[in-house]
């Protein structure tokens, strides 16, 4: 064969190979609405992932890109945020000083937001009612509220939810049944099985009373809402109105920033795939070369000091800045503190940065510890890298991520106060001359990498999965078609109990029977 013959075959195969490749994209909604910057990253996360592998993504963001990416539209929904209100609950001074109270009101307030607060925003109404729209599959942070579902049945497409969190027994009950709360906590608990008698009575409160909040307010609710917000989209592409309770089950499958190296081996339904780590990226980035320097130049190790993306370090009260500054200055290793201000007069050891590469970071060998906020990204990412870290928690599932690593053996937890300089400090002279807190942070970081294949990849197949066999309806539990009273065999009781119920009175007529003859037979 020629040359040229060749060069003509090759091009037929790459053209061949490119039009399959077409053939294959699929056309993927991907819905974030929380404006959180660490949620933001998780998006960006099954955003990129998605891209890689040549689909066609459109994402809902509160966090538009301002350089357009390749194949990639973004509804921006920014304009609905309540920044102010977000940075009130955010502040570590205002949750400190108890001023931020996460009760049942503040939730109810949440969900309002994340149902009525975004799907009225503009941007979003104009997306939705353009009937051109269509997709293949749509991938959904669940936050709380299970509304956003109705889009698989404004696009006649599969529903995936993500769930940025370990599992719990909301999230598994929409495509199984109820966890046991003796073993498994719930979202918000801080408590680490295996239980003690108080705290399995605890957990079985939190989800009685988190079910008797879903039936007598949250359901109502969100059929009021499903009806009112998504419903006027159904009518515009000709479909009739349905009821909420007839989709909120029909999701395909659950991903979970989750897995057994940060979690427990909590029973999980063939519908739930757990897919921690998804966001990190295998290629670490170089460090920028200031940063370089400083790590590669700490002779006795760099502690890293993050309060995350949410939470800022420079809302810390004067006095419990001046106290970390003061010990943190005292050590021998240097420290990177991820503060948000300029400080003046810093200790030799202490550098700071405005923003920091977190995971080139934590991939550095001089990196030896890690202090953190405890959010699932940053204990995700530590044990990605391998590293011990102490948590300070401050709100939500950070408590329970940290307890959590601390049972797990490469963690210490130092509650956030104002007196907290001396705790802080023990816990640093803890984890760095006792070896059992790295070895374990290496240990579960073998773990964590002997999967299979990459959590980014496996992200990808089961999305490709879902769209290939239309739904999955193979992976769907049984269990979500079998009512509570068969479940609980209580038709089979109330059989038991009508059977008893007739043989007594048989038995009973039977008896009045033999002594109304005995007393004939005395008579006579």
């Amino acid at each position: 064969m020629s040359f040229r013959k060749m060069t003509n075959v090759a091009y037929i195969l790459v053209a061949a190979l490119a039009v399959g490749h077409v053939c294959d994209a699929y056309r993927i909604l991907v819905v974030f609405p929380l404006a959180g910057k660490s949620h933001n990253i998780l998006a960006l996360g099954v955003v990129k992932a998605l891209l890689q592998a040549g689909h066609e993504v459109t994402q809902i963001t509160a966090f538009p890109d301002k350089n357009p990416i390749p194949n990639l539209r973004q509804i921006d929904i920014s304009g609905s945020v309540d920044t102010k209100h977000l940075s009130k609950i955010m502040n570590v001074t205002s949750i400190l000083d108890g001023r931020v109270q996460m009760g049942f009101s503040s939730m109810k307030a949440f969900i309002e937001m994340m149902n009525k607060g975004l799907l009225t925003d503009p941007n979003l109404v104009n997306f939705l009612s353009d009937t051109t729209q269509k997709f293949d599959v749509i991938v959904a942070e669940w936050m709380f509220t299970d509304v956003y579902i109705g889009f698989s049945y404004v696009y006649d497409c599969p529903f995936i939810w993500l769930s940025t969190i370990e599992p719990h027994w909301i999230i598994l009950s929409l495509i199984d049944e109820n966890v046991n709360p003796a073993y498994v906590p719930d979202s918000l608990s801080n408590n680490v099985p295996p239980f003690n008698f108080a705290n399995r009575v605890k957990e079985l409160a939190l989800q009685t009373m988190g079910r008797a909040f879903r039936f007598f307010y949250l359901d109502g609710y969100q059929n009021e809402q499903f009806q009112k917000l998504i419903g006027p989209y159904f009518l515009k592409r000709g479909k009739s109105m349905i009821h909420f309770k007839a989709i909120q089950y029909n999701a395909s499958l659950v991903l979970g920033n989750s897995h057994v190296s940060l979690g427990q081996a909590t029973r999980l339904p063939q519908a739930y795939k757990p897919i921690a780590g998804y966001h990190i990226d295998p290629v670490v980035k170089p460090l920028p070369e200031d940063l370089k320097k400083l790590l590669d130049n700490a002779k006795n190790g760099l502690i890293y000091f993050s309060l995350g993306s949410n939470l800022k370090s420079k809302d810390l009260p004067q006095i419990l800045k001046k106290d970390l500054l003061e010990m943190l200055g005292g050590l021998k290793q240097t420290v990177l503190w991820k503060f948000e201000e300029v400080l003046p007069n810093l200790p030799s050891n202490i550098h700071i940065v405005n923003w920091a590469p977190q995971q080139s970071i934590l991939a550095h060998p001089n990196c030896i510890l890690f202090i953190t906020h405890g959010g699932l990204l940053s204990t995700t990412e530590a044990v990605h890298f391998g590293k011990p870290i102490i948590g300070i928690p401050v709100f939500g599932d950070q408590f329970n991520n940290i307890d959590r690593a601390v049972r797990k053996g490469f963690a210490l937890r130092v509650d956030l106060a104002y007196d907290m300089k001396d705790h802080l400090r023990a816990a640093i002279d803890d984890a760095l001359h006792n070896k059992r807190y790295a070895e374990k942070a290496k240990e579960l970081s073998l773990i964590y990498h002997d999967r299979p294949v990459p959590p980014s990849k496996e992200l990808v197949h089961w999305v490709e999965h879902v769209v290939k066999t239309r739904g999955a309806p193979h992976l769907r539990s049984p269990a979500l078609d079998v009512p509570v009273y068969q479940k609980l065999y209580l038709d089979l009781v109330a059989l038991i109990l009508t059977v008893l119920y007739v043989l007594k009175k048989i038995f009973v007529k039977i008896c009045c029977s033999k002594k109304n003859i005995d007393r004939k037979k005395k008579k006579n």
